[in-house]
């Protein structure tokens, strides 16, 4: 909930005597007076302002942005894939809502970039996703070169999804009672209770002071019962989440459907203040739920109070998906258009690696990810947990290089002997690598795909990867501009403007309205 800092006094006739000065004859005993005498006379400064001070209580994550490796000591770079997109929909709140620059670890780059999607090509053959790259000049280091590395997932029509179990999990405590908050999420559920089909079920878990079955398991046929119980919901209490999440597990396992869709969907601010609320362990006991088959998707609401950190990290260790819902055009993308991405899962424990080849490639820097880092032995072991696809889902990755012999972020080393390489691999700039599981397997799969050297101007690189890196800029320069060199807003903006098509539901045009606010606002402050 808010926190209210603020002077609250109730003045008695005596005391206004005391003070020399009576009080109206309207005036009723108990009522709050605020005086007009000087403030050293009472030596109550507040009332000079008369305003609360609201404290913000909302919790992020910090973020050390991930700095750059030379190849010779640190050829490989490991990290697990990611298809969230709160960060994003959060940081657009922080801009249009509340007309200021988000707080730095609020941004994450690659949620910013995974917003949106990409027109790589479709999969083809029997991986259940495509790989692509695309090399182009740096715009923010003269020799540099940016990778990026693209991944689409096959597509599933929602009406061929097999049958889904879904838990809806909702916050109703005392703290959910604001506009932007539980009326946001009746209209979020409602809209996807729309798509439900017949051999679909949904069950209702509430939460406040206390845990409650609301709806039992019911079939997508009966809309009319499921949207009454949630039209019905009501905020008040304090916030227990963690018996809460036992009983929507308990409920997800007694309606499991064997090779259908199993997912738990908690709808909260993540402001939990009654029973278990320390972080590891409400994310230790979803990652040990989560071998149950049952992922766990977050979505995010409010603000003020909002643990982001806490919404982020319980969707990665439930296997889920994390998304801020901040109006109902966010909460048509995430539950209506990609209703398919946001429930089904088409690889499992996807990860990265990319090997850099020190003959072609001197130094690099991954953009974003930093909260999804591996160790590079973690890459060929299938007990390490990594993120999930999504039917039809894009993931889009950025490595910026510094190509051997061109003058890079490091000093030369003195003593160090320059990397030899066979002839034979003098063409490719690295070797990426991805392994994933197909869904409830336990032994992964590897895909290779070389990056070659060759690359093209930025002005001529396709519009996706323009966009793409125009989004990265925006972020990094979110996060202080540190790697964006002499990149300035306006720069970012007409690299934007000029990937800005096709954009059939209008968001790219969103983002360049975000990206003048952010430039105005970042004004406002030098200035001030």
């Amino acid at each position: 909930m808010f926190k209210l800092k603020f002077l609250t006094v109730t003045v008695s006739t005596f005391i206004l005597a005391a003070c020399g000065q009576m009080p109206s004859q309207q005036m009723r005993m108990g009522e709050v007076a605020v005086l007009s005498m000087p403030a050293p006379a009472l030596n109550i400064t507040a009332y000079e302002r008369a305003q609360p001070l609201v404290e913000n209580t909302e919790n992020y994550q910090k973020i050390d942005t991930n700095t750059v490796h030379s190849v010779a000591q640190q050829p490989i770079s490991t990290f697990s894939i990611d298809v969230d997109t709160g960060s994003y929909t959060n940081v657009r709140r922080f801009l249009t809502k509340e007309a200021q620059l988000p707080p730095v670890d609020a941004v994450r780059i690659e949620e910013m970039v995974n917003y949106f999607n990409y027109d790589y090509p479709e999969q083809q053959g029997k991986h259940p996703f495509s790989v692509s790259t695309e090399t182009v000049n740096s715009p923010w280091q003269p020799n540099a070169k940016i990778i990026r590395i693209g991944i689409r997932a096959k597509d599933i029509a929602a009406q061929q999804l097999p049958p889904a179990n879904l838990v809806f999990l909702v916050d109703v405590s005392g703290s959910m009672d604001a506009e932007n908050k539980l009326p946001l999420v009746k209209k979020t559920l409602a809209l996807l209770t729309e798509q439900l089909r017949p051999q679909d079920k949904v069950t209702i878990v509430t939460y406040a002071s206390g845990e409650d079955l609301a709806l039992a398991a019911t079939s997508g046929a009966e809309k009319d019962k499921i949207l009454k119980v949630i039209y019905r919901l009501k905020a008040g209490g304090a916030t227990s989440g963690e018996r809460a999440i036992q009983l929507a597990y308990e409920q997800a396992e007694k309606s499991y459907i064997k090779a259908g869709i199993n997912r738990i969907l908690i709808a909260t601010d993540g402001d939990f203040n009654v029973g278990i609320t320390d972080f590891n362990t409400l994310k230790g006991m979803i990652a040990e739920k989560r071998k149950s088959g049952i992922s766990f998707t977050t979505l995010g609401f409010g603000s003020g109070n909002y643990d982001e950190q806490l919404m982020e990290q319980l969707a990665d260790a439930g296997d889920g998906n994390y998304s801020y819902i901040d109006n109902e055009r966010e909460a048509k993308k995430v539950l209506q258009r990609q209703l398919s991405s946001t429930l089904a899962t088409v690889a499992q424990d996807v990860k990265i690696q990319v090997e850099f080849n020190p003959a072609t490639v001197k130094e690099y820097r991954l953009i974003g990810y930093e909260n999804r880092l591996l160790k590079n032995e973690d890459f060929n072991n299938d007990q390490v947990d990594a993120g999930d696809i999504g039917a039809g889902h894009t993931v889009t990755a950025l490595y910026e290089i510094i190509p051997v012999g061109q003058k890079g972020w490091l000093n030369e080393p003195r003593y160090q002997v320059a990397p030899t390489a066979s002839a034979s691999l003098k063409h490719e700039y690295a070797d990426v690598n991805l392994r994933y599981k197909l869904p409830n397997q336990t032994q992964s799969i590897l895909l290779n795909s070389p990056v070659q050297v060759t690359s093209k101007p930025l002005a001529q690189a396709s519009t996706d990867t323009r966009f793409a890196i125009a989004v990265a800029a925006y972020g990094q320069q979110l996060r202080g501009g540190q790697y964006n060199a002499n990149m300035q807003w306006d720069d970012i903006l007409r690299l934007a403007q000029s990937a800005a098509k096709p954009d059939t539901f209008g968001l790219r045009e969103e983002f360049i309205d975000l990206l003048k606010i952010a430039k105005s606002l970042s004004s406002e402050q030098k200035k001030s």
